[in-house]
């Protein structure tokens, strides 16, 4: 399938996604939100994907919301926003719940929407142009792209907080030491090193993959499908515990009429022997 706003290719259990408008500095349109939505849904629906890199053509990773578009949109901004970030807040969410990592290649300035999609991803590799900023209080908006949810739980409530109010730009150094990315490369590499991670990640998750499936194929073989004995007894449990039950009743109404047999002879045996 083509898309228009950005690339997607598979190859070695290695899905990338490049978000592909360059002369729109790759910004979030209503469309690229509706084609993130397809690509994760296809993702999850493929099997063979083991990792997931995403990244930015050119020299931006992306740029945030379109403004240009909203604006354009006149009377209907709003509703153009309501429908980008329904169908980005899909992606998002049909991604983290895929058992696929999704690593973050950030080519260059992540802003807004990018940032968003930076801190959504499980591992994020930053160029060592890359500038980072939330932007959206800037432009009169509150942030969306899931980061209200990651962004604190990943580095911290008050770091979140400062770059959320105050817009501060992380270089990329400074966006390793607060933990929102894992590593910083010369910018020629960041592709490379994102998809060599993804390859070896890849790999691990392949035989996590055959390992359970293995371990769910004797599951079914000893309890989903258990041998004809085993059905049987299974089948026959709730008469032997049945049986069990009255088999314990009768035992005890057994003991108890001994016991009282027990002591009415020997209240006899004692009644005699004092009469003698």
């Amino acid at each position: 399938m083509s898309y228009q706003t950005l690339n997607f290719d598979v190859s070695g259990g290695v899905a990338t996604i490049t978000l592909n408008r360059p002369n729109s500095m790759n910004a979030m349109s209503p469309q690229m939100g509706a084609e993130l939505h397809e690509v994760a849904l296809a993702i999850d629906a493929d099997q063979a994907i083991r990792a997931v890199v995403l990244t930015g053509a050119g020299k931006v990773f992306c740029a945030g919301g379109d403004l240009g578009e909203f604006a354009a949109a006149g009377d209907g901004a709003r509703t153009l926003i309501m429908k980008m970030t329904a169908d980005l807040h899909l992606a998002l969410s049909r991604l983290a719940r895929n058992a696929a990592p999704v690593i973050a290649a950030v080519n260059g300035t992540a802003a807004g929407a990018g940032f968003s999609l930076l801190m959504a991803a499980d591992l994020a590799i930053a160029a060592e142009s890359a500038v980072m900023t939330m932007a959206y209080t800037n432009a009169g908006l509150s942030p969306d792209g899931s980061s209200t949810y990651y962004m604190p739980r990943k580095i911290g409530d008050r770091r979140a907080r400062e770059l959320m109010l105050t817009n501060r730009v992380l270089n990329a150094q400074e966006a390793l030491d607060w933990g929102v990315v894992n590593q910083v490369v010369a910018d020629e590499e960041v592709l490379d090193a994102a998809q060599q991670l993804a390859a070896k990640l890849a790999q691990v998750c392949d035989l996590a993959h055959s390992s359970r499936h293995w371990r769910r194929g004797r599951g079914r073989s000893h309890f989903h499908d258990p041998p004809k004995p085993l059905r049987t007894l299974v089948s026959l449990a709730p008469a032997l515990v049945a049986a069990g039950a009255a088999e314990r009743g009768r035992a005890r109404r057994g003991r108890c009429g001994s016991a009282r047999h027990v002591h009415h002879n020997s209240h006899v045996q004692s009644r005699y022997s004092n009469k003698g």
